[in-house]
């Protein structure tokens, strides 16, 4: 190997952990062509997980560190939501087993080349946008920032985001809070998540924030998800429900039907199934 070749693998030593990916456009903007990473794959510095993707050598590819990579390297605004993040957050008894689901929220696309990893689970990509007026805030804003320009994107961070460490080199896994994870689930009613296991899980959730969960619920643009909030939230009666100002959060108007032949709930004017109580 040249000397050209060892400064160049040196630097890349430098910038791209172990273990973590980047695909090839990444590669060129850090000046290696392909001609240098097929001999670099050739000698085993390099590997190359899928068509346009690389990482050096280390460990179990599994989806963290997919997820990990996108944002901390490839700067992606995405993080790990709904189900998901709730099941890393300690909330996984009460969900399904069976789905090999990664729920991830953003607000730009993942890269195609995602899904052609060799991986065992499926990622659901949903735009933040749909959700939350601003979901951006949520995705780009650092936390931990106080200064005057950036203490308001902060602030809403903290109620969106949390960062996790993942792995040895302890980068931090950017997934949403339990106050948000519970609102992204609420979304997936009735047609991919259950009316029991949101109850269920709901029952569990008796140490959210309620200041974030009134930044989100303030924010949050579908009235659907609001309703089923606040419905599945009277149920158990939690301490935080009293603390929320109800008032500052705009519910709609009419009915909704969410579940078809359930009953109408006169609260929250949505179809409710029939084999949950008439509330609590």
């Amino acid at each position: 190997m040249s000397v050209q070749m060892l400064g160049k693998l040196n630097k890349l030593e430098r910038i791209l952990p172990e273990g973590l990916l980047v695909d090839s456009g990444w590669m060129n903007e850090n000046g290696y062509p392909n001609s240098l990473r097929a001999k670099y794959v050739a000698s085993g510095r390099l590997e190359r997980t899928a068509r346009r993707v690389y990482r050096r050598p280390r460990g179990t590819l599994d989806w963290p560190v997919a997820v990990l990579s996108l944002q901390a390297l490839l700067d992606y605004s995405i993080v790990v939501g709904g189900r998901t993040a709730l099941e890393l957050q300690g909330y996984a008894h009460y969900l399904p087993a069976t789905r090999k689901e990664v729920h991830l929220y953003g607000d730009e696309t993942p890269p195609t080349w995602l899904t052609d990893l060799p991986l065992d689970v499926a990622f659901k990509y949903h735009p933040s946008q749909k959700l939350f007026r601003s979901a951006r805030y949520f995705e780009v804003a650092r936390l931990g920032e106080d200064s005057s320009e950036t203490g308001l994107l902060a602030d809403w961070a903290r109620a969106a985001v949390v960062d996790t460490p993942l792995g040895h080199w302890q980068w931090p896994l950017r997934q949403s809070t339990p106050e948000r994870a519970i609102l992204e689930l609420l979304d997936e009613l009735p047609d991919h998540e259950s009316f029991d296991q949101a109850d269920q899980l709901m029952g569990a959730l008796a140490t959210l924030s309620p200041r974030r969960l009134q930044r989100l619920l303030e924010d949050c643009v579908s009235v659907k998800v609001k309703r089923l909030f606040f419905y599945f939230a009277d149920r158990h009666g939690h301490a935080w429900l009293k603390a929320l100002d109800r008032d500052a959060i705009d519910l709609g108007s009419g009915n909704r039907v969410l579940a078809k032949g359930g009953r109408l709930d006169p609260t929250y004017k949505i179809t409710v199934p029939r084999s949950l109580d008439a509330g609590q």
